[in-house]
């Protein structure tokens, strides 16, 4: 009872902190529509940016819509085929399918507590194909450690691309660097910070008697199966196949951003290069540890667009638009079948390494003869 309650207040507490930022994107995106109005002699009964964002919505061409959703199980077909040569390497032949719905489930739980997706991925995975959670976490770990690297070299040939574009917006806008740099100083990253450092020295001076803790012996343990699972990158027996996923994963999740564009009317004379930037933009708003990047998300995506001259108010429907397919019509939905349909496929499955363990205690003599 007490770990559910837990779980639901903090389902509770990042929930409201994605709202509050939503809000708070959405009352300075209604300030400067409400100006716009103004300006130009608009009355403010007419000018609601709810109604606009309706409308927005009900103008999108949803044939593009659909072709992101086929984008998006692409990528993570591809993403659950990269993950089984991971376990492959450590002796297991586990099935696609449970690999891919582990994946959509994990989306759907980083909905309700950001970055939770990975436990439950690694979780379900492990009851289903019976291979221990260390190792299989190992495998996770080095699934986004290898994500991380791609997201690097995603940046890099975006910031390339687009150098002398970004440096002219940011001279242009410095109200943009001195929000950012205002994260960056706030009290809850210093504090923080201040405490790693601190558990330093406290971890050093008492280093004996921790380590003799059941706790620490659970944690090392887990350590390990996370070291043998990051292993399995220099054992792949295929890394240009390894090396093919990756690139499909990060080139569909690319066209997911770029073939909205064509979605909405205010951004289909977009480039290519300019979604790369908004595509970055948006993975950093999606990091930010709040529910599916709920208002980072959008803020980041409306300054991306603002680089090429998107007005705010259409840059902030384009974000709506996009994050609500992606969320309700790949997270939610998939997420919500996933759930429901790993149990019933694997009701009399029996992992093959378990059915040999099976048939070597049946017939002992057989096997090793």
């Amino acid at each position: 009872m007490k770990k559910h309650l837990l779980n639901f207040l903090k389902f509770s507490a990042f929930l409201g902190i994605g709202l509050f930022i939503l809000y708070m994107v959405y009352r300075g995106q209604d300030a400067a529509f409400q100006e716009d109005c103004n300006l130009k002699g608009v009355p403010a009964a007419d000018c609601s940016l709810i109604q606009k964002l309706i409308d927005d919505f009900k103008g999108v061409n949803w044939l593009w819509l659909i072709v992101i959703l086929a984008a998006f199980v692409i990528s993570n077909v591809s993403r659950a085929l990269r993950w089984n040569m991971l376990l492959q390497v450590l002796g297991y032949r586990p099935k696609a399918y449970n690999a891919f719905l582990s994946v959509m489930m994990g989306y759907g739980a980083n909905l309700l507590l950001p970055r939770i997706g990975e436990v439950a991925r690694a979780g379900s995975f492990s009851k289903y194909e019976k291979i221990p959670i260390d190792q299989v976490a190992g495998t996770v770990v080095v699934d986004r450690i290898v994500d991380v690297i791609s997201l690097g070299l995603v940046v890099s040939l975006a910031f390339l691309l687009e150098f002398e574009t970004l440096w002219n917006y940011l001279s242009q806008n410095a109200d943009f660097a001195e929000k950012i740099n205002g994260i960056l100083q706030s009290p809850i990253i210093w504090t923080l910070g201040a405490l790693f450092l601190l558990s330093i020295p406290v971890f050093y001076f008492f280093r004996e008697k921790i380590s003799q803790t059941k706790l620490f012996q659970r944690i090392l343990q887990f350590v390990k199966g996370l070291w043998e699972g990051i292993q399995t990158v220099g054992r792949l027996e295929r890394p240009a196949v390894f090396i093919f996923h990756s690139v499909v994963i990060w080139l569909m999740y690319y066209l997911m951003t770029y073939l909205c564009f064509f979605a909405f009317e205010s951004t289909q004379h977009l480039t290519p290069v300019a979604g790369l930037m908004v595509f970055v933009f948006g993975a950093f708003g999606i990091i930010i540890p709040s529910p599916g990047g709920m208002g980072t998300y959008h803020w980041l995506v409306i300054q991306a667009l603002a680089i090429y001259g998107v007005a705010q108010n259409d840059a902030f429907s384009f974000a709506m638009i996009i994050f609500f397919t992606i969320n309700i019509g790949c997270n939610i939905s998939i997420g919500l079948l996933s759930v429901v349909l790993l149990p019933i496929l694997n009701k009399n499955y029996t992992p093959a390494h378990i059915a040999a363990k099976d048939a070597k205690s049946e017939h002992p003599h057989t096997v090793n003869s």
